[in-house]
């Protein structure tokens, strides 16, 4: 076929990879998620570090010793692992071995600080002990592109390879850029998603310097998106990955796509470096622009995967752009925040929450916001509570922003 062929196909989501709070595995996350209850506890390590906020939402431990190979713990930095275990899900979903050519699978996988623990504790060790204590292993370890690398490794991807960052948005991102590159011709197949392990004391003592935690101390009511006493997030971490293929390569593998990533779409709020515009413009220009790109009206959405944090100012911007965006047909639509349940995990949400999409087209079903109790009046829009919402939609959209103001969204429909 030819690269102007590849440009018209169809790019489909043919398999899915994910930790998070609460669970490993995509399944067992979403039914986390379609529960409703938050997985926010006391963190004993914050508390050890001296951070004012102490409350978090980890990914289950593991053995990466046992899992990625001998001396893994130490060589490979946790967001690192992260990124492993679930592409090896999502791989193996898929079916992918010896289903793709070599040279045309690739990787984008996006992270917003990358190895986070071991930048961390090798500073610590410099300061303490001197520029000769520092490992060997500090930077191959710590460097924001060391997962999509040793990812390739893994799968012996040796298609284009790259790590994008655009901060809370960046695993979402990460999707919308293999879409591209599949569409262009550059590869048949694209493991793409997003990663982070930011639970660390110098990451957390940073966000909440700047207020952006909820210092409510207790853990199951912190994270609170759209409630009107919500006042921040709480810190969360994993890694989502989606194997995404031209329709096709996947037909002629005798691939099931689960469904198609029928458009995306980025954009820049051009406004502050970590606040939004008050009416959301920069993310209702994404939201026009992904509809744009698939062909969709806004009618034709049933279900929205809210960005919502559970920072006031960032949840009213964005329901004020989906009310601007769908105008009378926001009356219809099913919107939630699953960051009640996993905290914000900051570069990962975007892929986790594509992840959360999918399965929520499959489902169809429109999962519950935790702890939302009071809707705040300014949140002029039907956000689900309580419990799952059984419904009929043909598209999702998910919606992902970051700091820098730089705002990705992403539309997926029934393969």
């Amino acid at each position: 076929m030819t690269a102007a062929g590849m440009a018209t196909s169809e790019v489909v989501v043919t398999g899915l990879g994910a930790i998070g709070p609460g669970a490993r595995g995509a399944e067992a996350l979403w039914q986390v998620v379609l529960d409703g209850k938050t997985m926010a506890r006391h963190d004993t390590e914050l508390e050890a570090a001296g951070v004012a906020v102490t409350i978090s939402c980890r990914a289950p431990s593991f053995d990466a010793d046992a899992e990625l190979g001998p001396k893994a713990s130490r060589r490979i930095d946790r967001y690192a692992q992260l990124a492993l275990l679930a592409a090896d899900e999502a791989a193996g979903h898929a079916g992918l071995a010896g289903g793709a050519e070599p040279e045309r699978l690739g990787i984008v996988l996006g992270t917003g600080g990358g190895g986070f623990e071991t930048w961390e504790s090798e500073y610590r060790r410099y300061l303490t002990s001197g520029p000769s204590r520092i490992s060997p292993l500090a930077l191959p370890k710590a460097l924001a592109n060391t997962a999509a690398g040793l990812i390739s490794m893994r799968l012996n991807a040796q298609g284009p390879n790259l790590t994008v960052n655009t901060a809370c948005g960046s695993g979402a991102t990460a999707l919308l850029v293999a879409r591209d590159m599949i569409r262009s011709g550059a590869a048949d197949v694209m493991v793409a998603g997003g990663v982070e392990a930011g639970i660390t004391g110098l990451a957390a003592g940073a966000f909440a310097q700047m207020g952006a935690l909820s210092r409510n101390p207790d853990p199951a009511t912190a994270s609170r998106p759209f409630d009107v006493d919500r006042d921040g997030f709480v810190l969360g971490e994993g890694a989502g990955v989606l194997i995404l293929e031209r329709a096709d390569h996947a037909r002629s593998r005798g691939a099931r796509p689960l469904a198609v990533l029928a458009g995306a779409a980025s954009s820049a709020d051009a406004h502050h470096i970590t606040a939004p515009p008050e009416d959301g413009r920069g993310a209702r220009l994404a939201m026009v622009n992904a509809l744009a790109a698939a062909g969709l009206d806004a009618a034709d959405v049933g279900h929205v995967n809210a960005h919502g944090t559970s920072t006031p100012p960032n949840d009213t911007a964005e329901a004020r752009a989906i009310r601007s965006v769908f105008g009378p047909a926001a009356d219809n639509l099913a919107v939630s925040s699953t960051k009640g349940v996993t905290g914000h995990p900051l570069g990962a949400a975007g892929a986790i929450e594509a992840v959360f999409s999918v399965l929520a087209l499959r489902d169809q079903l429109a999962p519950p916001t935790a702890n939302l109790e009071i809707l705040d009046p300014a949140v002029a829009l039907d956000v689900v509570r309580g419990e799952p919402r059984a419904t009929t939609f043909q598209a999702v959209m998910s919606n992902s922003f970051g700091f820098g103001g730089q705002n990705t969204v992403l539309l997926f429909t029934t393969a």
